[in-house]
């Protein structure tokens, strides 16, 4: 049984979606955020010697940032762990080499004391070089440990300085680590060379890109990303899938993340009991530039590779993400002790990089699995997408049969009645 219809498909990973966590035994789901640990934020401020640039409300960029990091330490929530990173900050020199390693951690991530921290900031002045890539993999190391919220907001008014470590492909490995770490980023008066870097370092770990060019602007919109790392959020489980059905993960309900490289298929099993219904979504983004026209597949098969059902959806290039999903309920059996069967879902999509552009790591995939119990007469709920829609559209063919029937009648008794007359 196999359901093509895009519509069909989009509505199952809708369903799915809303149905995640609904079925997930306490304290054991996938992706369900525990609490145990505290949200945590790592500043990372630009201190390069451009900061000393003043447009920004009349004063100069550095101490709209630093009033800005002193109202925003004032409001930061007491469950957040906050720390502040610098990059640029020490070395005034002209030596690429050194300059490339300037970035230091000024407050440690750690439960805030607002007085040392305001202090640290304080002392901060415009002197050298801009290395964002280096400071967002320092970073990521500040943030190292716990099942806790994770969350990076750089703030910097130029491009990166320290290529070939592109900031841009090191948020790229951060991401594929599959830490659930967010990298948001905020452009000082920015140029379009600027936006475009910001917005693809923010968009490879599903954050945000801002402009800012006003002093409060930065302020609100700081506090706006702190705040929401105090928020709860449901982190994806990394999961590794296999190229072969035989060698896949098994997985329970919830969420998960993988890397999937072009022209890759990847395997990952669920076991599904008998009077269960197993329901899937699948989202792949392009975190790079890819050519235009694409599409996702994911098919669920059983362990000798016979396909049970499929949702498939396509693009044009006016998105950089793309679902699909499916639904599969199993039949209830009299057998109480009846096992389990092993069903493999096989996520596949067709985007290809855009010329220039390196083809790993993968493109991001988040995975959502949720296996609950199957509606009465689940038997021909997968059957085309219609379940039991069946019923309707053969009355409705039926109808239509009849209707058309009946006119064709009258249309000859009128014309026979007109001839006569």
């Amino acid at each position: 049984m196999i359901t093509r219809t895009r519509l069909a498909a989009g509505a199952c990973a809708l369903l799915a979606a809303l149905t995640a966590g609904l079925a997930f035994p306490p304290g054991a789901a996938a992706g369900e955020p525990t609490g145990q640990d505290a949200p945590k934020v790592d500043l990372v401020l630009d201190v390069s010697g451009s900061m000393r640039a003043r447009d920004i409300d009349g004063q100069s960029r550095m101490a709209a940032a630093k009033q800005a990091f002193n109202e925003v330490l004032d409001a930061t929530p007491e469950e957040v762990e906050l720390g502040i990173r610098t990059l640029g900050a020490n070395y005034p020199g002209d030596d690429r080499k050194t300059g490339c390693k300037d970035t230091a951690q000024l407050y440690p991530v750690g439960p805030l004391d607002r007085t040392e921290a305001k202090t640290a900031v304080a002392t901060l002045s415009p002197t050298g070089w801009t290395p964002i890539g280096p400071a967002l993999l320092k970073a990521a190391g500040d943030l190292d440990g716990g099942d806790g919220s994770k969350r990076i907001v750089l703030i910097s008014d130029g491009e990166d300085t320290c290529a070939p470590l592109d900031p841009c492909e090191v948020a790229r490995e951060i991401a594929a680590k599959g830490i659930g770490l967010t990298i948001d980023t905020l452009g000082l008066v920015p140029t379009a060379k600027l936006s475009r870097q910001l917005s693809c370092i923010a968009e490879a770990t599903g954050g945000t890109y801002t402009s800012v060019e006003h002093q409060d602007e930065l302020t609100d919109r700081v506090n706006q990303l702190v705040d929401r790392a105090a928020d709860p959020v449901v982190t994806p489980v990394p999961a590794e899938g296999a190229d072969r059905c035989a060698g896949a993960p098994t997985l329970k309900s919830g969420l998960y993340t993988d890397r999937e490289e072009f022209g890759q298929q990847r395997f990952y099993r669920v076991d599904v009991r008998p009077g269960q219904e197993l329901r899937a979504s699948v989202s792949v983004a392009a975190d790079r530039a890819v050519n235009p026209g694409y599409g996702v597949l994911m098919r669920a098969v059983t362990s000798k590779g016979r396909e049970i059902v499929r949702g498939e959806a396509a693009g044009n290039g006016r998105t950089d993400v793309i679902s699909t999903g499916l639904r599969y309920p199993k039949a209830e059996s009299d057998d109480e002790d009846a096992p389990a069967e092993a069903v493999c879902l096989a996520v596949s999509h067709s985007f290809s990089a855009a010329s220039g552009v390196k083809a790993t790591p993968g493109l991001p995939l988040e995975l959502t699995v949720d296996v609950v119990d199957a509606p009465s007469q689940a038997g021909d709920v997968a059957a085309f997408g219609l379940g039991r829609g069946w019923w309707l559209l053969g009355v409705l063919i039926l109808a239509g049969f009849l209707a058309g029937l009946v006119w064709g009648w009258l249309s000859r008794w009128r014309f026979a009645v007109w001839r006569t007359n």
